[in-house]
Parts: C-alpha cells; sequence; structure tokens
C-alpha cells in the first residue's frame, strides 16, 4: 500500500459560520453530544463550517476524485482540528461532528467534472481559553484550513498508471503532455487524521490553473497575429519538452550500462529532476566511461608472418 500524506488546504466557510453562530439547532447538538462525555448545551458550544477539500486540482497538481471525497466524508467525522498539522494534544481546538458533499453544478474542474467540495461542522466548546480563537474566525483571521490524509494510488491524468510508481508512469505533475496537463488524482482514501488552521493554503476554489490558461487566450481575442504566435511557442514548448524528456530516458540508460548498482526506476527518478545541462554533462560521463568499460575490438585479425614484407593485408587480398 502506498501511503501518501495529502495536505489541501481550503477556506473556512464565512457564510456557514455566520448562520451557525446564531444558535445550534436540536439536530447538531444531538450529534455533537455523540461525541462529548458530557451532555453540552447550546450555550456552551460554538459551530461553524469548513471547507475542507474538493475535486479541483490545487496548486501541488493534484485532486481527489469523487468517490475520494464520498470516503473522507465518513472518515472526517469526530476528527481533532488543530495548528499548523502539529500533532499535539494542547493544540486541539474543534472536532468535525458531521459532513456533507456540497455540489455546483455550474462550475466545471480541469479535469472537466462539476465542481464537488467536502464540507465539514465543526463545533467547540465555549471557554475563557478559546474566546480569542471564536473572535478570529468570526472577524475572518482563522479562516484558511488544511487536511491530513492517506491515501492509495494517486494517479496520473495523462497515462492512469500511479504517478508513485516510476516504472510504471514517466510523467511529471504540472508539466503539459501536449494539450494534456499532468496532475494526480488521488484515490482510494485509507485514514483521515485532521484538519488544521493554516496561513496559506494550498488549494484554492475552482481552477487556479485552468482560469490562468483561459485569461490568455481569451485576452488575446481578435488579435490573430498574437494567438498564431501563442499557438507557435506552445509547439516549440511541447518540442522542447519531448527532447528533455528523451534526453533523460537516455541518461537513464547510459548509467544503468555504466554499471551503476542503482535500479532503473530509481535512475528514472533522480534524471526527472534535472534540467538540460545537468542532462547533457552527465550523458558525456557516461559515454567516456563507456568507452573505457567496453574499448572497440578489432574486426578481423591478419595471421602472423602472412605475406610479411608486402604491406599489402591478407585478409583483403582476394
Amino acid at each position: 500500500m502506498i501511503r501518501k500524506e495529502c495536505i489541501c488546504r481550503m477556506r473556512v466557510c464565512k457564510e456557514a459560520a455566520a448562520s451557525l453562530a446564531a444558535g445550534v439547532g436540536e439536530q447538531d447538538l444531538a450529534l455533537i453530544n455523540q461525541l462529548s462525555r458530557k451532555t453540552l448545551t447550546q450555550e456552551e458550544v460554538y459551530t461553524f463550517g469548513v471547507r475542507l477539500c474538493d475535486n479541483e486540482v490545487d496548486r501541488d497538481f493534484e485532486r481527489f476524485d469523487l468517490p475520494a471525497l464520498e470516503t473522507l466524508a465518513k472518515l472526517f467525522v469526530g476528527k481533532s482540528g488543530i495548528f499548523d498539522h502539529q500533532w499535539s494534544a494542547g493544540g486541539q481546538a474543534a472536532r468535525i461532528y458531521r459532513t456533507e458533499l456540497v455540489r455546483e453544478d455550474a462550475v466545471r474542474t480541469v479535469a472537466g467534472e462539476p465542481y464537488c467540495y467536502l464540507k465539514g461542522y465543526a463545533y467547540m466548546v465555549r471557554t475563557e481559553s478559546n474566546r480569542d480563537l471564536i473572535a478570529e474566525i468570526e472577524g475572518g483571521i482563522k479562516k484558511e484550513v488544511s487536511v491530513g490524509c492517506a491515501v492509495r494510488r494517486t494517479v496520473c491524468s495523462v497515462c492512469g498508471q500511479d504517478l508513485n510508481d516510476r516504472d510504471a508512469c514517466a510523467h511529471v505533475k504540472g508539466r503539459w503532455y501536449g494539450s494534456q496537463l499532468c496532475y494526480g488524482t488521488l484515490s482510494e482514501p485509507t485514514d483521515a487524521f485532521e484538519w488544521s488552521f493554516v496561513a496559506v493554503p494550498a488549494q484554492p476554489r475552482a481552477g487556479v490553473v485552468k482560469s490562468s490558461q483561459v485569461r490568455l487566450k481569451e485576452f488575446l481575442k481578435g488579435r490573430p497575429d498574437c494567438l498564431e504566435e501563442l499557438a507557435g511557442l506552445e509547439k516549440e514548448a511541447e518540442l522542447g519538452r519531448r527532447y528533455l524528456g528523451r534526453l533523460r530516458r537516455k541518461v537513464a540508460r547510459l548509467a544503468g550500462m555504466a554499471e551503476l548498482n542503482i535500479s532503473a526506476s530509481t535512475l528514472r527518478g533522480i534524471v526527472d529532476k534535472l534540467e538540460e545541462p545537468e542532462l547533457v554533462e552527465l550523458a558525456k560521463a557516461y559515454e567516456s566511461r563507456l568507452e573505457e568499460l567496453y574499448p572497440p575490438a578489432v574486426q578481423l585479425e591478419t595471421a602472423a608472418g602472412t605475406n610479411a614484407g608486402t604491406g599489402a593485408d591478407p585478409a583483403f587480398l582476394i
């Protein structure tokens, strides 16, 4: 099983916090009391909503698929809210008591699916020690959160193989292969650890990657000369990516032939992180090494003493 730590940041839902802060319904209070040791009253609890994660491609070029969100909806019930993913009991600030999937069919993700996010409902016990935290949530100071979870697979958007298996997939997240962006789809969650208040979100809502591409082409509408130049640049960029891919494969092959005691998957993982100047230098070094290991052999040899003194190679005499 491949264990994947997922840090997918979204914002606390201000609307949910404002509406829930006015009072806690009986059904919500009953769910909260299933998690508490003592029976809490409406006056003792503070509730707010959080947007935990969604099915859009984030800044790490990863996304959850819909089945993963459905599984996480169950796994996150009862999970603690902490700060900056510091696993300390002293940092526990809130707890999720119910979740729901929210669909926005009018919004499409980079993957072409209707946008969907996992919403969690959290509660805190009102105490003197967390009064300032509640004020910061109400005031919009504390509003970004992120989740930590484990998944079995990260599926490549280009080839459909596991991105963590370098023997099966050689694509790199964030790169374009033709017209297709490579990103990882996080699938089959096995556990939800916690959710945290953080300072900088990594999974902003609804299509950062996609929208940036659309804005550029929309900006150039009515300028066919610029659109043509952009198409040429995209074509050249694709040729450059193909050249770099061939060069990486060549260096990995030469390294393997040079009798390095390293597995093929490890070599590919190393060269995938290198750029063109380093790859060219390594290729030359490995080629020189191979010439030392495997010097060219003479194909035809002349028997000693044959046609001595004639100046002719008898192997080529008819």
